[in-house]
Parts: structure tokens; sequence; C-alpha cells
């Protein structure tokens, strides 16, 4: 703001400076004293525009800049821009400089305005929110130049396009792993759940040390030892996990520009990563009218980035989704029991209601989980205050669709299977707080 401030300090010197040459002029016709005055003032500022403009034009490449941002952008996340201005030139240098930014942020008036020193650098910083995967263009910077005079400008252009990507959220799934295997993770969200029952595989038999299980001795191996000995149990794991993704129509609802889809690809990414981390298999199957992308369960260190580059190219179709060929991929390809996240959106109980015989039947071999989405926006309809009969009529119809959504999903879990209605923003939590609940329980 400063440098703003002294850039139109200059410049109303100059229009000053100006006018009292037009004012001499006009009184030389008078006064034919002042003629001599106002030719002398006429020159020196001609030889200063001059010198300015030397100045100015003097450096081919006046400034550099860089600017450093991922190759690799978050979805729905702030990801930092860093842009970089150095003075090639001897000599102070005003600037303003014009981002290239993409042209999805709609940005068209930010400006970025400063004063370098001979050599000097400095560095401005913003935060690009991208909405959509995809490929995303940075276009060339351009500047405008002044001396220390402000009597002439330049535009400068600096070659500076480039292409970045922008994929899940890589930044939420270090956040959920480092919060999940952690002490804090109940800041956020994240429940402690107490493990009941044992859900575990023998490994061997040992000799009874003070503070093992008195349930866990092996009375046979006791009596041949002559000493008490236990069996000893590690946690299963290598268990089967499933996330499924509904492509269909009803998951280009929006919330925050955001589509449901892409709430659902985030979610997948990070719950995919804790159940890597805690030591089961992860694959995938997206599916609208047809089976899009089948990635079988695995735990290899490259799983990860085969997940992330699947979900990268995911997009939403105008059809309805099929729940009996999803049901038939999964019997074919799936042989062990499996827990399968489903990420749906059902819009209408007769929706609801047309899949679920193939829902419950997936249901009879694996552990399903189906989660779906509650409209945020009606919400705020539905509890706003009423002033207008027209506000009853949106606050009525509002507050029919959130009880159809808890409707349905209370019917879900009438037929055994395990529910999860959340926010869009809430998604990733909840479903992570579902999964620990269903290892604490031993479900899986």
């Amino acid at each position: 703001m400063n440098n703003l401030w002294r850039s139109i300090y200059l410049t109303r010197w100059f229009f000053l400076l100006c006018g009292v040459i037009v004012v001499l002029f006009a009184a030389s016709f008078a006064v034919r004293e002042l003629y001599f005055v106002a030719k002398v003032s006429a020159v020196s500022l001609f030889g200063l525009t001059l010198l300015d403009a030397l100045l100015v034009f003097l450096y081919k490449e006046p400034l550099n800049f860089e600017r450093h941002v991922n190759e690799r952008l978050s979805l729905g996340d702030n990801n930092p821009v860093k842009l970089v201005v150095r003075n090639n030139g001897l000599q102070p240098v005003t600037f303003m400089l014009y981002e290239g930014f993409p042209d999805q942020m709609q940005e068209r008036e930010k400006v970025f305005i400063g004063i370098l020193a001979p050599e000097g650098e400095k560095e401005f910083h913003y935060d690009f929110l991208p909405k959509q995967r995809g490929e995303y263009f940075f276009g060339d910077a351009f500047f405008r130049i002044s001396s220390m005079f402000n009597l002439v400008s330049r535009k400068y252009v600096v070659p500076s396009g480039m292409v970045t990507q922008v994929y899940p959220s890589v930044l939420q799934l270090k956040k959920f792993e480092l919060l999940v295997f952690q002490q804090q993770k109940t800041s956020v969200g994240i429940k402690k759940v107490r493990r009941i029952g044992n859900n575990s595989e023998f490994e061997q038999i040992k000799a009874y040390v003070q503070g093992d299980e008195v349930k866990t001795i092996n009375w046979k191996a006791t009596s041949r030892k002559f000493d008490l000995m236990v069996n000893q149990y590690q946690e299963e794991k290598s268990q089967h996990i499933y996330c499924l993704i509904d492509k269909s129509r009803n998951m280009q609802i929006e919330f925050n520009e955001m589509s449901v889809l892409d709430y659902a690809i985030n979610s997948t990414l990070v719950f995919s990563n804790i159940a890597l981390k805690n030591g089961d298999k992860t694959g995938l199957i997206t599916f609208s009218d047809k089976i899009g992308t089948k990635l079988p369960a695995n735990r290899t260190g490259s799983q990860m980035r085969r997940i992330l580059e699947e979900l990268y190219n995911q997009k939403t179709h105008f059809k309805e989704p099929n729940y009996e060929l999803l049901y038939q991929t999964i019997r074919r390809t799936i042989s062990t029991r499996s827990l399968l996240v489903l990420f749906t959106n059902f819009q209408t109980e007769f929706a609801m209601r047309r899949a679920l015989p193939m829902l419950r039947r997936i249901n009879q071999k694996h552990l399903l989980v189906i989660v779906f989405f509650e409209n945020t926006d009606l919400q705020e309809y539905a509890f706003k205050p009423l002033e207008t009969m027209n506000d009853v009529y949106i606050s009525a119809v509002a507050e029919r669709v959130i009880t159809l959504k808890s409707r349905m999903a209370r019917e879900l879990k009438q037929n055994g299977i395990q529910t999860i209605l959340t926010t869009p923003e809430n998604l990733s939590i909840d479903t992570i707080n579902k999964y620990l609940e269903l290892k604490a329980r031993g479900a899986i």
C-alpha cells in the first residue's frame, strides 16, 4: 500500500508540473518576462522525460520473475503460490505485476505493486483453491515498469506459462493420517473406540508371564510342559476393503462449488490411506450404468499411487446407477468377505428402494456401508426466520427433504445395512470413525 501511494504521489507531481508549464505559457502572452521561464521549464520537462525513457528502456530484461507452485495441486484445499521478482538493473524500479491467474480463478482485479532497489528482490504470496480436478494453466506474467521519476512506463512480458494438475486432496490425506495415528485426533472429531471382543489370529504358544490373560491359557500344553502355557494371538490384518464410487447423475450435485463426486473422491483417498496404514488391503470400483475402474485390493507400497491415478480421471455420467451390474461384478471379482464402502447419493425413496434388493444381496456376503449426503443448503432454508408466505413454503419443502433423507437412512439400517448420513464437510471424519468402530467391534 505504501508503494501504491508513492506511485500516486509522483504521478500527482507530474501533472502539477504540466499544469504549471501550461499556466506559464498562457501567462507569457500577457507578461513577456515569463516567456523565458516557461521555455526553460518546457525544455527541462522534455529532457527529464527523455531521461526517464532511457532509464526505463535501458535493460532488455529489467526484471526476473519466478512462480513457485506444485506441479500437483490438491482439490478443495488452499494451495500456496509464491511469486519472486528480482531487479536485474542498477537503478530503482517501480512496477505493477499482473499475474497470469488460471481462468478458473476468475481473478481480474488483483495487482501486485512494489518498488525494488538495484539488484533487489521481493516476494508475493497468494492461495489457489481449485474446485475441480484436471489441468489448470497459469499464463504469462506481465509488468508495468517505471523509474523513480514515474514519467514513462513500459510494458514487459515474462514468458512464464505453465500447466499444473489438480489431484484428489493429498493435503487432507496427510492431515488425517497424522491425526488418526496420534493422540490429538479427538480434537477434530475422530473418536477413540474401545476394542470389543477379540478378532485375532493364532500366532504361537508361549510360557505364561505376569499380565497375560487367564482365558488364553492352553491347558493341554500346560499339562504336557508342567508349566503354565498361553496362546499368543496377533491382531487380524490384511482384510479386504473396497471403496465403491457411484458416478451417476446424482453425484453431480454441488456444495461450495465442488461436486458430491469430488467430495467422495477426496474421502476415498483419505480412507484408503488410513486402511493401508492400518495393515488392510484396499481396492476401488467405480460404476454408473456401466462398470468403470476395477482395482483389486492390495497393500503394496505402490497401491496408493494407483488409487490416486485412478481417482484423478473419474467423471460423472448422465445415467442412472446400475446396482445389479455392481452386484454381479462384486460377485465375480471379490471372493473373500470384505468391507465395502459405497459412496452414493439417493435423492428419492423410490431410487433407494429400487436399489435395496441388490444392496441386501451384497450385504449378505460382505459388510456393506452406504455413505450418502445431507443437503446443507436445505438446512439453511429449513431453519431460517420466516417473513413471507414464500419463506414458509420453501421452509416446508426443505424440512420434508431433510426428513426424507433421515427416513431412507433409517430404512437401510432396518435392513441390516450400515449407513452414514453426513454432510460433505464431515464426510472423511465420519467414514474414518465408522471404519474404526467396525474394526474395534471385530465386524470385519
